[in-house]
């Protein structure tokens, strides 16, 4: 007969050791960081061992705590992959934790395709921003980042360059760089290094971006779009409004963010048909060019 032992504080333990922390495996658990602390400290109490040294502001794993961690990350991820398995058989389902913005401007305009490749997959968004962890309900996510996701593997998918974008009209007026004016510069909150990172490049320190801030790329870039100013645009949010003439980027110079995006999935998923089939579509059409190559820095000096 199997003997158990208190299976919730394994799992608040297996969690804390593969995020590193009590509040990160809190999260991934939808419970408190406390709750994660005193379910490990009943299961440390149970088993007679310690698994944590538990030092100023992080958790360092003991001897027996690395062991016993490397044995039940393949178990639950065994567990998991055995569950999507069997309701596979029955309802074929891909959940993608995905922010709103690359979702509305870059996977929905694409997914027909899939669809067409793929009709009897079910396809689900869950919110997937940059700060939301990784589902445990989720297929695969996609997020911009630097590559750096404990226990996730991470497949890039597009460098996150920046380039300023705006409606033909206002391109009429800009010559060069230098004659971008801080009012007219629309900014997005959760990126303010976009523009000093783009005009640092451009040679044009004395430019600070003053125009109206708006909480989401998508938000600036339709703002762009309605003739208000200047976003910076980044790839590959911009591909399709390029494309389509909705928008230009008047000057030949893209700068990169430092981040890309990438396909975030666990390794045993791979071994599922239909996250297969996803990732394989996913790769093809992020490989395709975009619509309008931009210069990269380095290669050529920006026109002041």
């Amino acid at each position: 007969m199997r003997r158990l032992l208190f299976l919730n504080g394994i799992k608040a333990f297996e969690a804390a050791a593969r995020t590193g922390s009590f509040a990160a495996a809190g999260l991934e658990l939808s419970v408190s960081a406390a709750a994660v602390s005193r379910m490990v400290h009943l299961l440390e109490e149970r088993l007679g061992v310690a698994l944590f040294e538990r030092k100023a502001n992080k958790l360092v794993l003991t001897q027996a705590g690395r062991a016993y961690q490397s044995g039940l990350t393949p178990i639950f991820d065994a567990l998991a992959s055995l569950t999507a398995q069997v309701t596979a058989s029955s309802v074929r389902v891909l959940t993608i934790g995905v922010g709103h913005t690359f979702a509305m401007r870059w996977l929905i305009p694409r997914l027909s395709e899939f669809r067409s490749e793929e009709p009897d997959i079910e396809v689900r968004f869950t919110t997937g921003g940059a700060s939301v962890p990784f589902g445990e309900d989720w297929s695969c996510g996609i997020k911009l980042g630097t590559g750096d996701w404990p226990g996730l593997v991470a497949e890039p998918l597009f460098a996150g360059d920046l380039t300023p974008v705006c409606v033909p009209r206002l391109a009429t007026s800009l010559k060069r760089p230098a004659d971008l004016k801080g009012p007219s510069l629309i900014r997005v909150e959760h990126s303010p290094e976009d523009w000093p990172i783009w005009l640092r490049a451009a040679n044009l320190t004395r430019i600070n971006a003053r125009g109206p801030e708006f909480q989401f790329y998508g938000q600036a870039l339709q703002a762009a779009a309605d003739g208000l100013g200047i976003a910076m645009g980044i790839r590959p949010y911009i591909d399709d409004d390029l494309a389509a003439g909705r928008l230009v980027a008047p000057f030949d110079l893209s700068v990169p963010k430092g981040m890309r995006w990438y396909l975030l999935y666990r390794s045993f998923q791979t071994e599922q048909r239909d996250f297969a089939a996803f990732r394989r579509w996913i790769m093809r059409a992020a490989s395709e060019p975009a619509a309008r190559p931009a210069r990269r820095i380095g290669r050529a000096s920006p026109r002041n």
